[in-house]
């Protein structure tokens, strides 16, 4: 004779897919009955909008026909209500991976392996662009991945991935990142501006308080490698990623001119300070191919590799001034650019990116 008991453990082993938890533990199944073999029981969503709602309704089903001595299993879909809603979302606490309890409410719901952040003490090296490519490249390998925009002031990041704009998502379970044309998740406050021209005139504590936000409220789920594109500079923003988020390390940024070098030893002196492992030194803009293949280097002789030495760290590889990223950047597109210099990049920082720690300050 089939038994309640039987059911619930049977539907144990079935996990919500972007939660990861059982469904029962989220307080998911409800009403259970059985009579002669036929199994009925509910299933109440977050939301009956839920766009995974039939595989979840078809695990559970499966496990539940499994059971020896049924014959039939009915499922009905229903949703939380309010107060289910709440206790999902604020029960719980996650790991390491998912930031443990440093973030807001969603942060113990999200599953966040590896967290690069991209860091250049100075503007203009092209740190959104790495970011960018980073995390295309990441999604190339199959990889799920997610942007984090942490320049408040001058966010770049949508621009370059959404040619017609794009708005962030809304869940019972809060706010949803914007995703691209290849799935790439993203959060930047540019998404949530009713013009992306309007600027953001904020001190520092609004700055840190916006960035804790994107990490902590917004349900990213269950990612490979979230890429955090820093500000310039070694002040409030930088220091809130470096002492909230669980950094895996941080990829250095430079051009070839020497002055840019200086300022990404401040960054280098920073990361290091706060015992942040560094993954690397790329050297952006370093030359540029004539369409007779001639190598020029427009910013003089690269000083990248003298650089990563006299900090101890690994030199990942150089960039061209390509017009074609402008284009397509300026475009929305970047998904499109071929980046065949970058693909050595990404592979090492794969090698070398350990799972996320907890942050160096609670």
């Amino acid at each position: 004779m089939v038994t309640q008991e039987q059911v619930m453990d049977a539907l144990r082993e079935v996990m919500d897919p972007e939660l990861r938890r059982s469904l029962v533990e989220l307080g998911m199944v409800k009403d259970i009955t059985i009579e002669e073999g036929q199994v009925h029981f509910t299933l109440a969503l977050t939301t009956l909008a839920c766009p995974l709602k039939e595989q979840i309704e078809g695990e559970a089903r499966a496990a539940v026909q499994a059971i020896d001595g049924v014959k039939t299993v009915e499922v009905q879909l229903a949703e939380m209500t309010a107060g289910e809603k709440r206790r999902i979302s604020g029960a719980g606490s996650g790991g390491a991976g998912s930031g443990g309890d440093q973030g807001g409410s969603m942060a113990h719901l999200n599953d966040i392996q590896r967290v690069i952040a991209v860091m250049s003490g100075k503007g203009g090296v092209g740190k959104s662009l790495v970011s960018c490519l980073l995390a295309v490249a990441l999604r190339r390998h199959g990889e799920r991945v997610g942007v984090l925009d942490a320049d408040i002031t001058g966010p770049s990041i949508p621009k370059m991935f959404f040619p017609n704009g794009a708005r962030p998502g809304q869940s019972p379970l809060g706010i949803l990142p914007a995703e691209t044309v290849t799935g790439i998740k993203v959060m930047s406050i540019n998404l949530l501006l009713p013009n992306e021209d309007e600027a953001v005139i904020w001190r520092g504590p609004l700055i840190s308080g916006a960035i804790r936000q994107f990490w902590g409220d917004v349900f990213w789920g269950n990612l490979d490698w979230m890429v955090v594109d820093l500000p310039p500079g070694t002040s409030d923003a930088s220091l809130t990623v470096i002492q909230s988020l669980p950094l895996s390390g941080i990829v250095l940024v430079m051009s070839p001119q020497d002055l840019a070098g200086m300022v990404v030893r401040k960054a280098a002196s920073m990361a290091q300070r706060l015992n942040v492992p560094i993954l690397g030194l790329v050297e952006n803009m370093s030359y540029f191919v004539c369409p007779d293949g001639t190598q020029v280097d427009i910013f003089g002789p690269s000083h990248a590799e003298e650089t990563a030495r006299r900090l101890g760290i690994p030199f990942l590889g150089r960039l061209p001034i390509d017009p074609q990223i402008a284009t397509l950047s300026d475009a929305g597109k970047i998904e499109a650019y071929a980046a065949m210099e970058f693909a050595p990049i990404a592979e090492r920082l794969m090698q070398a990116a350990s799972p996320a720690k907890k942050p160096v300050m609670a």
